[in-house]
């Protein structure tokens, strides 16, 4: 197949024109830190705003953009893997946007007024390592972009925010980038209502992201693009790359709606640029209009030609997801008339994309004064936003959890779980979230602030509606906004499996989301199987980086909080029961960082004969088991083990302590599957569980069909 031909140019079309109410813009030719001191490179002052270069004369934007797309195609030649056909086709939006629009440090990435970008498109992460590269990320070098794809290489298959400066969400699971996107955009308009003054605008940034077909054909991106348009984020700016193509082929075998119409119908505004491919002025006026846009978020869609320039593989999925092959590439360097070697950087491009460090310290220099303003005239304010922009949390801020005793009234940990909520919110200026429909269910309302709406974006509950995968994205997005912007989201228990994706890449992008997840068992009762959860904790403790915590009573519920706000580089999942358990004597706040602590033991020189370990509703079961089996002569410890990862962290003399290896007489009592136990009962314990789905029924007569009960862990023990 020929490359498609470059088309003959045109005016760009006028405000007005379009087709259904769709804007239509017609071709033509044409290390890390939130602030910092305000000097340059080579500590030379930047006292003033650099005024933003001109964009580049148009026979050098096609040589950029040719650069672009042969870094992208020699990387993935070299790896022999990756995706190439994004990156050709995105190059001309990929050098406009960065080389002429956003703003950003590449000296200090972590700028808190930067703008942001999201690549939701993860696997064409080739054109955002080139556009790194060329803006002169320190992070991104030439060798660099040679090790794409290799082993710990700063160039990862697809983005990931831990691993390459300048990548601000970890991407490649279609759709959750753009929901990340829609986070991101939430805090800026958020922190903006907050901290903004009429004489001084602290917080005004733009996110911009880039999705394809496959991100719009997953639900999740339907979920947070509705909220998106019901929120009016009218700073979030997304390309729609419309190239037609996913692995399988062309779209229509399976995508034909009009996807402009639907996020019109979400409350979007909508432009298309109907040639990506050469339409530089018609990208930038879109952009341009979108920025104008106050109200609502916009949605460009622009068609490109994926793989453009490559003569037998452009506009088929043959070029999606494989390297061009080494004729294919002399072809395609010939067709672009570009007769470099690989990984050729023009010394003009260079020249032309130095001034972004220059331009990014100034633009960062002008905002650090402006806030030094800020500090004198708002000292409150300022000290507020300084938290989030840091991470630091108040001093003092966990004396605000509350302690139980066992005279305390008995409560479920839902209920206990709201008194932390809204305890923190007080102390921790960037503490919010909400639930997916359930907040008086969940108990997770804040009850001090207000709802995060269109037009009362300062207040501090989310209503994300039932849209918890969603949800859980667009959380993410808020965690890696700032540093101290601690959010939390909820729904029931069983219903993380709607959101298992997006908790997955909270883990992996180690983004401190707490996940509030109420009905943590059959204890819910009636609602039956559907709602009960059974494998959901074992299935969590399984996934890497998350803690899974599961508080018995107050103090640990207390002390799972204490735990979730302190670990921002690993979110926590915090399950809650619906029924009411009592304040056990010898629970602790602080032994929960601990995972694993005893809560009693009536042994002689703590050597008990047997050990009863539970969790959560089960651990007031064992301790009642404990007390029985005690009348009886025996000399029992009973272990909270809250936090299965916490406590593999500990020295294996703790964990020995708490689990003494000569004790083999062990049960473990928890409603969820027994999978897992035997690492913590060895082959001679015993496991209480449910290897079944549970049953609609209230909750104590399924405990005791099931078995949860202080008789069976009495037979149990007696047994061994």
């Amino acid at each position: 197949m020929a490359a498609p031909p470059t088309p003959k140019t045109s005016a760009a079309a006028s405000p007005g024109s379009g087709c259904g109410g769709v804007r239509l813009l017609r071709s033509s030719a044409h290390s890390r830190l939130p602030f910092a001191s305000a000097a340059r490179p080579g500590g030379r002052p930047a006292t003033a705003l650099r005024a933003r270069a001109l964009p580049a004369p148009p026979e050098l934007v096609e040589q950029s953009v040719n650069t672009i797309r042969f870094l992208a195609v020699d990387a993935v030649e070299k790896a022999q893997s990756g995706h190439p056909g994004l990156p050709m086709g995105c190059a001309p939006l990929g050098h406009i946007l960065f080389d002429e629009f956003l703003r950003f440090n590449p000296k200090n990435p972590a700028w808190f007024d930067r703008d942001r970008f999201v690549l939701s498109a993860g696997h064409g992460c080739m054109l955002q390592y080139a556009l790194l590269h060329l803006a002169g990320y320190d992070g991104v070098t030439i060798d660099d972009l040679k090790a794409f794809r290799q082993w710990r290489s700063r160039t990862p298959g697809h983005p990931e925010n831990f691993e390459t400066p300048g990548v601000e969400v970890t991407t490649g699971p279609l759709g959750q980038g753009f929901a990340n996107a829609v986070g991101l955009a939430l805090a800026e308009k958020h922190l903006a209502a907050r901290f903004n003054k009429t004489d001084l605008k602290i917080v005004d940034h733009y996110t911009y992201v880039i999705l394809g077909d496959g991100c719009q054909m997953e639900g999740v991106s339907n979920e947070a693009a509705s909220l998106a348009g019901h929120w009016g984020l009218g700073k979030l700016i997304a390309f729609y790359d419309d190239n037609h193509i996913s692995i399988d082929g062309n779209t229509d075998i399976a995508f034909t709606e009009d996807v402009l119409a639907r996020y019109e119908a979400l409350g979007w505004h909508t432009i298309w640029v109907k040639n990506g491919n050469m339409g530089y002025d018609d990208i930038r006026a879109a952009i341009k209009e979108a920025k104008g846009v106050k109200d609502k978020p916009t949605l460009i869609k622009v068609t490109t030609t994926i793989g453009f320039g490559s003569p037998n593989k452009a506009n088929t999925y043959s070029v999606h997801g494989s390297a061009l092959g080494s004729k294919e590439v002399e072809e395609t360097r010939s067709n672009l008339q570009w007769l470099h070697e690989p990984f050729h950087v023009p010394d003009e491009v260079k020249r032309h994309w130095s001034h972004h460090t220059d331009e990014g310290a100034s633009l960062e220099a002008e905002w650090n004064a402006k806030f030094a303003e800020y500090e004198k005239k708002y000292h409150q304010e300022a000290a507020e936003l300084k938290s989030i922009m840091s991470g630091e949390l108040p001093s003092g801020w966990d004396n605000a959890l509350p302690t139980y005793t066992p005279e305390n009234s008995p409560d479920a940990t839902r209920n206990l779980s709201q008194q932390c909520l809204n305890s923190l919110a007080k102390v921790i200026p960037g503490f919010l979230g909400g639930s997916a429909d359930l907040a008086t269910s969940n108990m997770t309302l804040l009850k001090m602030f207000g709802d995060f709406q269109r037009d009362t974006p300062e207040e501090r509950n989310i209503r994300f509606g039932v849209r918890e995968h969603g949800m859980g994205a667009i959380c993410n997005g808020i965690a890696v906004h700032s540093p101290g912007l601690i959010p939390y989201c909820s729904t029931f228990f069983v219903f993380t499996d709607y959101m298992r994706a997006a908790i997955r890449l909270s883990g992996l992008s180690e983004s401190g989301v707490v996940f509030v997840m109420t009905h943590d068992s059959i204890g819910l009762g009636e609602d039956g199987p559907t709602h009960q959860p059974v494998e959901q904790l074992f299935s969590f403790r399984a996934m890497p980086n998350i803690l899974m915590l599961r508080p018995a009573d107050g103090n640990e519920t207390s002390g799972a909080y204490k735990i979730a706000v302190l670990d921002r580089k690993r979110p926590s999942i915090i399950a809650l029961s619906r029924q009411k358990l009592p304040q056990l004597k010898g629970t602790s706040v602080d032994a929960v960082s601990k995972g694993g602590y005893i809560i009693s033991d009536n042994s002689s020189g703590y050597k008990p004969d047997l050990l009863l370990i539970g969790t959560g509703s089960e651990l007031e079961i064992a301790e009642k088991a404990a007390d029985e089996l005690r009348k009886q002569g025996r000399t029992v410890r009973v272990v909270s083990l809250v936090c299965w990862e916490l406590f593999e962290e500990q020295t294996e003399k703790y964990k020995e302590s708490v689990l003494p290896s000569d004790v083999t007489s062990r049960i473990s009592i928890e409603a969820g599957v027994t999978f897992g136990w035997e690492k913590y009962i060895g082959q001679k314990g015993k496991a209480i569980g449910i290897d079944c789905f549970g049953v609609s029924a209230p909750a104590g007569k399924i405990y005791k069909e099931l078995g949860l009960t202080v008789e069976n862990v009495i037979a149990a023990a007696k047994a061994l």
